[in-house]
C-alpha cells in the first residue's frame, strides 16, 4: 500500500460509530464498502487515498498510538484510560457534542450511610478490619478508577474486571460498589444503584484523534479541517 494512504478509525458499532458516519454526511463525504455494512473497511467516494478502517473504539486508541492509523474517532475516556506511553503518542484534535457521558462512582440505594467518597473511604477501611477483606469495585476503567480512588483517600479496595453489564455486580456477589460510563444515570438507577455526591471521575465525548508517527501531515491537516468544522 502506498505511503501516502490516510488511514481512518472509526468505531464499529453503537452511537459513536452512528455520530461519526453523521459527520462524514453532512461533509458530503460519501463513505461505501465493497462488501456491505459488514464489511471492516471502506473508502470515501472520489477520494483514492483514504481507506476507512472499522474498529472497536479501544482498539482506534492504540492503532494511533502504534501508527497503523493516522486519524481515529473515539471516546475521550478510552484515551484517558489507556496507558500513559499511548496517551502521548495521540494528539485530540476535536471534541464533539456528541457521545457525551460521565464516569462515576455508584453504589447500592440501600448504602444509607455512603453519600461522599470520604463516606467510602470509612466504609473500606470497615471491610478490612472487621471482614478482613478489601472493598470490590467492578469496573472496566480499572486505570482511571484506581486513580481517582486513590486521590480521594481510598486506598483499601480490589478491582474487579467487569466483562458485561457491570450494573449487576453489587447483586450477585462480585462486587460492593462500581464505577462505570453512563449518560443520563437511568440505566443506574433503574438497577438500584446511585451515584456518590463526589464520585464524577471524568467526563467524556467522542473525539477526532491523530497520531504523533504519522508523517502526512499536509493531507491530514487538509481532512481534519474538513470534518472538525
Amino acid at each position: 500500500m502506498s505511503n501516502n494512504i490516510i488511514k481512518i478509525g472509526i468505531p464499529s458499532k453503537g452511537r459513536l460509530r452512528s455520530g461519526v458516519l453523521n459527520i462524514f454526511k453532512k461533509k458530503k463525504l460519501k463513505i461505501l464498502s465493497e462488501r456491505g455494512e459488514r464489511d471492516l473497511f471502506g473508502f470515501i467516494k472520489g477520494k483514492k487515498n483514504i481507506v476507512i478502517n472499522y474498529l472497536h473504539a479501544r482498539e482506534i486508541v492504540e492503532r494511533l498510538a502504534d501508527g497503523s492509523l493516522d486519524i481515529g474517532f473515539s471516546g475521550y475516556d478510552l484515551l484517558k484510560e489507556s496507558e500513559i506511553n499511548i496517551q502521548k503518542k495521540v494528539i485530540v484534535k476535536k471534541k464533539y457534542d456528541f457521545g457525551k457521558a460521565t464516569l462515576v462512582v455508584a453504589i447500592p440505594d440501600d448504602w444509607i450511610d455512603v453519600q461522599t467518597m470520604p463516606d467510602l473511604e470509612e466504609i473500606a477501611f470497615e471491610f478490612k478490619d472487621k471482614k478482613r477483606n478489601r472493598l470490590r469495585i467492578a469496573t472496566k476503567y480499572p486505570n482511571l478508577t484506581r486513580e481517582f480512588m486513590f486521590s480521594r483517600g481510598v486506598t483499601q479496595f480490589k478491582l474487579v474486571n467487569s466483562l458485561g453489564a457491570t450494573e449487576i455486580y453489587p447483586f450477585t456477589g462480585s462486587s460492593e460498589i462500581i464505577t462505570d460510563i453512563t449518560s443520563t444515570g437511568a440505566t443506574l438507577k433503574a438497577n438500584n444503584l446511585r451515584i456518590l455526591k463526589d464520585g464524577i471521575i471524568l467526563h467524556s465525548q467522542a473525539c477526532l484523534m491523530t497520531s504523533k508517527k504519522s508523517n502526512k501531515l499536509k493531507d491530514l491537516n487538509r481532512l481534519i479541517n474538513l470534518v472538525s468544522k
